[in-house]
């Protein structure tokens, strides 16, 4: 009955991936699918680009995971630790491990990402979610990044 909008986006907002799942679903085990559909066409020859500089992302996406999914591509990971597994961690002592790795002036740019969902949800189309198929919904997210990427060519 209710569905949600992932989206990955560039630097200025613009989307990159769009992807409609389940508005009851939790938002993390959406990531390794947007991410697997990262396509970005380089201008000349040559394969698409499908790994990012960094990932900026809030406390639902800092999984163990989600972590060593990043590293194994070779992404910077910018994504705060949530105060449940700081807790845990260092309860451990020792065992626990280092604190990953935050580049706090770098987590600033996140509110790209929100900026760029409110951009999406300020059109009518969406905003008044009249739409009963999730797929139907998907065209209009993708229509709204569509018009969003007009702007900037």
């Amino acid at each position: 009955m209710s569905s949600k909008i992932h989206h990955l986006v560039d630097g200025r907002g613009r989307p990159l991936v769009v992807l409609v799942g389940p508005g009851q679903a939790n938002d993390s085990p959406m990531f390794p699918v947007l991410l697997n559909h990262l396509r970005v066409d380089r201008v000349g020859p040559g394969r698409p680009r499908t790994t990012p500089d960094a990932v900026l992302g809030d406390k639902a996406y800092s999984a163990r995971a989600h972590r060593t999914l990043l590293r194994s591509r070779g992404v910077k990971t910018v994504i705060p630790e949530p105060c449940d597994q700081i807790r845990n961690r260092q309860r451990r002592g020792s065992r626990g491990g280092r604190p990953p790795a935050f580049d706090s002036e770098l987590y600033k740019a996140r509110n790209v990402v929100e900026r760029s969902f409110n951009t999406v949800k300020q059109w009518r189309a969406l905003a008044t979610r009249y739409d009963k198929l999730a797929i139907v919904y998907r065209g209009a997210a993708v229509l709204r990044a569509i018009t969003i990427w007009l702007k900037h060519l």
